[in-house]
């Protein structure tokens, strides 16, 4: 039977540090990091996305990063072909993919290699709805959400607009919760051999930490960054608009809040993004957790773990 090629994931909720290890680890291992992060394939979108600086990639290659242009939608099926791609190019020079980034529906279409092209549109359904929130807001639509599939509503945010209407257009085509769908996907056969961590801290540390990253992005200038993409031409509506920090400072902005008020949005909101990733986490199967408490927050030990298990998979676990 023909070996599966080797794949980590590190992944895990906002603010958990998930950069700094992957880094350390690809370095170790002889690895190569895709970004598995929504916002990050945007140029111009450095400080709320909190990318890595090409100071603290420490020569190892990163892809995903800076590879979209801010006012032109990004989408899953995008994301998965660079992602091929790219593993591709890793596999040839005989080093390992590190997937690492907190989105998980990317992590879920690399790893199961889901193939969207069949799944069908209603772009007249989709008009209705997208003229429907206009109407009556993003949590109208939620509701309707609620009402037929309430899984999927737990999982995706009001905020997230394209996923709330690809959810009710799929409903509509197929008369299932799109939720039952994806739960199907999940226990598909990985074409890959594959380690998925989940690197996660006690919650009232870890939100203390979301708390802190968000001061931090104020002091390096989030304002600064949203007004030059605003001044670029980027609204409200736009995928890219919709990460967090972005749309709130945008609002603010536009004068519809104060800045203090907008900060405030920003830490709550990460903090109920930051327990949603770590739900769909708990949903997927196989997935090891390093909870750092529990390594005493020693990175080393962390690390020598996470090789311990590469090489139960059959893994090398050294360069």
């Amino acid at each position: 039977m023909k070996q599966k090629p080797p794949l980590l994931i590190l992944t895990g909720p906002t603010a958990a540090g998930k950069t700094r290890l992957s880094v350390t680890l690809a370095r170790q291992i002889g690895g190569e990091i895709i970004s598995a992060d929504s916002m990050q394939v945007y140029r111009h979108m450095d400080i709320g996305s909190a990318k890595i600086r090409p100071e603290e990639m420490q020569g190892v290659p990163h892809y995903m990063i800076d590879i979209a242009d801010p006012r032109e939608p990004f989408h899953i099926v995008l994301f998965q072909q660079y992602a091929r791609r790219f593993m591709q190019d890793i596999y040839s020079r005989g080093h390992i993919p590190i997937l690492a980034g907190g989105t998980g529906f990317y992590i879920q279409a690399v790893l199961y290699d889901i193939d969207f092209t069949q799944e069908e549109g209603d772009p007249g359904y989709r008009t209705q709805l997208e003229a429907l929130c206009a109407q009556k807001g993003e949590a109208y639509l939620h509701d309707m959400l609620r009402a037929c599939d309430p899984a999927s509503a737990v999982a995706i945010h009001p905020h997230n607009r394209k996923r709330v209407i690809r959810a009710l257009e799929y409903y509509r085509l197929t008369g299932k919760p799109i939720s039952d769908h994806n739960a199907s996907m999940r226990a598909r056969e990985s074409s890959y051999n594959a380690c998925y961590f989940v690197l996660t801290d006690d919650r009232a540390r870890l939100y203390e930490r979301i708390d802190q990253r968000v001061e931090e992005m104020m002091e390096e200038g989030l304002v600064e960054e949203v007004r030059r993409l605003k001044e670029m031409g980027c609204r409200q509506e736009m995928v890219s608009m919709q990460g967090l920090g972005y749309q709130q400072i945008l609002r603010y902005l536009c004068g519809e809040m104060t800045l203090e008020e907008a900060v405030r949005l920003i830490k709550r909101d990460t903090r109920h993004f930051a327990k949603r990733q770590l739900t769909w986490f708990r949903r997927e199967k196989d997935v090891i957790w390093l909870e750092q408490n529990r390594f005493g927050y020693d990175q080393e030990k962390i690390l020598s773990y996470i090789k311990e298990k590469m090489q139960e998979k059959g893994m090398a676990g050294e360069r």
